[in-house]
């Protein structure tokens, strides 16, 4: 049997043209009510793991609260959502504290801008003086020094 005359009629046939991956979706509200709690309870999962996923990898305090269209109440929170919405208004209503935080983060990159420009100074002499000795400019003073030994 003639494989290779097989695998070229599958790879024309209509199912090897389907692309793979999701569909785009147009983002209006689901009429149909069946339909629309099924995807709310496909939704909320996703966007609880995804909550889950993001305190964990990322190390991030996080907060989900979702209610449902009959008033039903989910919640996700790696701490508690009590003290992570404390914190969020306190956050929030304190704007010294978001220009105290510019401020810092402002003052940390000067402070490693500074330390890069050190670090590029070292690196340019050391670079400068090993250009030097490769070049012999250093023979010279080697020289001087040996003739002064050889006179006496």
């Amino acid at each position: 049997m003639d494989f290779s005359s097989q695998i070229t009629r599958e790879e024309g046939s209509p199912s090897s043209q389907r692309k793979l991956g999701r569909g785009k979706i147009e983002i209006k509200r689901i009429e149909n009510t069946t339909n629309r709690q099924v995807t709310f309870c496909k939704r909320r999962n996703g966007l609880l793991k995804k909550a889950y996923e993001l305190s964990v990898l990322c190390d991030a305090e996080v907060a989900l609260i979702v209610f449902s269209s009959r008033g039903r109440l989910y919640e996700y929170a790696n701490h508690s959502v009590k003290g992570t919405i404390d914190r969020y208004k306190k956050a929030s209503s304190d704007n010294s504290g978001a220009s105290s935080a510019a401020e810092a983060n402002a003052q940390y990159y000067q402070q490693e801008a500074a330390k890069l420009r050190n670090q590029i100074r070292t690196v340019t002499e050391n670079n400068r003086l090993l250009s030097r000795h490769l070049m012999g400019e250093g023979l010279s003073s080697l020289k001087s020094k040996h003739e002064g030994s050889q006179e006496p």
